[in-house]
């Protein structure tokens, strides 16, 4: 029996996407992509009969002028048909590139089956390990209006909702969002120039951790594959490298 795909929205899809999450139990970097409105275009596909498979495909912000099929997920008893359905959906979407994380196990294969010249663009990290540091002369505290000239100054995140300190002058600022799917919250931080390799920025990390955790949610974060400093501040405040962000361009004789 042929599978048959064809557009579909959120509201099918969501019972297939609450299954795709419970599998990956991890943080998944483009899950806020589906709840924004014109940002993801969804797929449904029959296989054998049945909607039991789906596919979506990012088509604004970044991908606004490359459409990039970024999920796929099909129920596992029917995974004997994996490789037609995924084929299928890629004729009928007519995307030029695959993107994905390589913890999600499924479309890493399959991005590496249908597609070429495979990139990786983040590391993604998970945490586990607590960490005590505690640098000569630092604090950590919520933002308060009075720092913003001190942020401005140091090109670092008004937005950010803590600071780290030096002496107790702002040398840093991050914070923890939440756009994620739960429970994971994505830490971010950046030291001021003038403050930094000193230990900062793992204490900053660390302590944004302890106010993830505090909220119930799971600390996780990422940076990109060339950035040395950022992964060796995130291991020594206990993340762990889970996996990286890959894209690779459709190959269209892996589709047939």
């Amino acid at each position: 029996m042929p599978v048959l795909v064809r557009a579909s929205d959120l509201r099918e899809i969501a019972p297939l996407r609450e299954k795709y999450r419970k599998e990956m139990n991890c943080q998944i970097i483009h899950d806020s992509i589906h709840g924004r409105p014109g940002w993801s275009r969804e797929f449904a596909l029959e296989v054998d009969g049945a909607v039991n498979c789906y596919g979506s495909v990012a088509v604004a912000g970044p991908w606004r002028e490359t459409p990039a099929l970024y999920e796929f997920f099909i129920e596992p008893e029917y995974r004997m048909r994996t490789f037609d359905a995924f084929a299928s959906l890629l004729k009928s979407c007519g995307v030029t590139v695959i993107e994905t994380q390589s913890n999600d196990s499924l479309l890493a294969v399959l991005l590496h089956v249908f597609a070429r010249n495979v990139r990786a663009g983040a590391i993604l990290f998970e945490d586990a390990f607590p960490t005590s540091l505690t640098p000569q002369g630092a604090g950590f505290r919520e933002t308060t209006e009075a720092d913003a000239d001190s942020l401005r100054r140091l090109d670092l995140d008004a937005e950010a909702e803590w600071v780290v300190t030096m002496h107790g002058e702002v040398a840093g600022a991050g914070g923890v969002l939440y756009h994620y799917n739960r429970p994971y919250g994505d830490v971010y931080m950046k030291v001021g120039e003038p403050f930094r390799q000193v230990g900062l920025g793992s204490y900053l990390v660390q302590e944004l951790k302890a106010v993830c955790r505090k909220g119930g949610s799971v600390p996780a974060t990422r940076c990109n594959v060339e950035n040395v400093p950022s992964r060796k501040t995130l291991q020594k405040a206990g993340f762990v490298p889970c996996g990286v962000m890959m894209a690779g361009e459709v190959d269209v004789r892996g589709s047939r």
